[in-house]
């Protein structure tokens, strides 16, 4: 009996710690839309790093709630969690035990997607030689490349390479825009 009411105390708890929304960050100015679909209607416009909080997902569409509104913003115009860095693995005492219980073993949001860089971020690059090193440990040549792929039932394809792009009247651009 007594174990009873402690499972049924511990669902309690858990439950309410689960009916708190997950919040996250717009990382760009996005629209709001009231359904998910590009086309759909624009309920808003969410400035960079408006908070919100989620409230479903729904393929590459995560609905949220913004302030008084409701809607949805692509996946990749968020960035899940409040902002502030999280220390240990998934923070300390009942609340780091939640998180593990709700998320796995670190407690961290694991959301699909590609960051892009900034401007500032792509000037400011510089090359790192001992990167470079450490990537071309992982090539292979082509007998072993084929070996592995052999193994996993992959078979060798000929792809014909496109014809290179002509250039526009004016000489200046090719046909995808880009200077040549």
């Amino acid at each position: 009996m007594k174990r009873t009411r402690l499972l049924i105390a511990a669902l309690a708890l858990a439950a309410s710690f689960a009916a708190w929304g997950e919040s996250a960050q717009t990382v760009k100015a996005t629209d709001l839309k009231k359904t998910p679909f590009a086309d759909a209607e624009t309920v808003a416009a969410l400035p960079e790093n408006t908070t919100v909080e989620i409230l479903k997902r729904q393929g590459p569409w995560t609905q949220v709630k913004a302030a008084d509104k409701e809607g949805w913003v692509r996946m990749l115009a968020l960035r899940m969690g409040d902002g502030t860095a999280k220390g240990g693995s998934g923070g300390a005492g009942l609340a780091g035990l939640l998180n593990i219980a709700r998320t796995g073993s670190s407690g961290t949001t694991v959301a699909t997607g590609v960051r892009g860089l900034t401007k500032e971020e792509l000037a400011n690059a510089q090359p790192n030689p001992e990167e470079m090193r450490k990537l071309k440990q992982y090539t292979v040549g082509a007998k072993e490349a084929r070996t592995f792929a052999a193994a996993g039932g992959l078979k060798a394809q000929q792809v014909d390479y496109l014809k290179p792009p002509t250039a526009s009247p004016d000489n200046k651009t090719s046909m995808w825009g880009d200077g040549q």
